[in-house]
């Protein structure tokens, strides 16, 4: 009987540790990120964020390639979320801006990308321009846009025929800002 009382002890002791970490915040890692798109030693999470929304593609002739076509990235248009789901900031361009709802807001210049399948817009690591403004995004060094789904440039035809036609494509991104530890 005392084996059988303190197994049931211990077994609600360990449910109250799991239930009490239930509710801490989780940590982001990029452990499992390609290298290429790892922000570099000395900096940590300072947001995470959610981004939902459209990127728009424009039908246009391929740069030096006459009479070939492609649909060129226009740019973002996306809420940012907390990990509750409210809006904390919006991404949108061009150029690509990220904006708190604080007004703190800045442009950044792209690192590196790296693939994330063939239905999903690529992993990627931009270096924040300074911030313009003060507030959530202030100090901000890097961001990652990451977990990526949906957001590829469309499988309609681009040709000669709708040259300057636009399509709008839904996606969703993780979006990890750090500053400088």
């Amino acid at each position: 009987m005392l084996f059988k009382s303190t197994l049931v002890a211990a077994a609600a002791l360990a449910l109250t540790a799991c239930a009490s970490n239930m509710g801490a915040p989780m940590m982001y890692s990029q452990a499992s990120l390609p290298e290429a798109v790892k922000v570099p030693a000395g900096h940590k999470v300072a947001w995470e964020t959610v981004g939902v929304g459209q990127i728009t593609y424009e039908c246009k002739v391929k740069a030096n390639m006459p009479g070939q076509f492609e649909w060129v990235f226009g740019g973002p248009d996306a809420r940012l979320l907390d990990r509750s789901g409210k809006q904390v900031g919006k991404y949108y361009g061009p150029p690509a801006t990220w904006e708190a709802m604080d007004g703190s807001k800045f442009t950044a210049t792209q690192v590196a990308v790296a693939p994330n399948g063939a239905q999903n817009i690529p992993l990627q690591l931009v270096k924040a321009n300074p911030v313009m403004g003060s507030g959530a995004l202030t100090g901000v060094t890097y961001t990652q846009r990451v977990a990526t789904k949906g957001g590829i440039a469309p499988s309609s035809m681009c040709g000669a025929g709708n040259v300057g036609a636009k399509q709008v494509v839904q996606y969703q991104a993780d979006y990890i800002f750090y500053k400088a530890s």
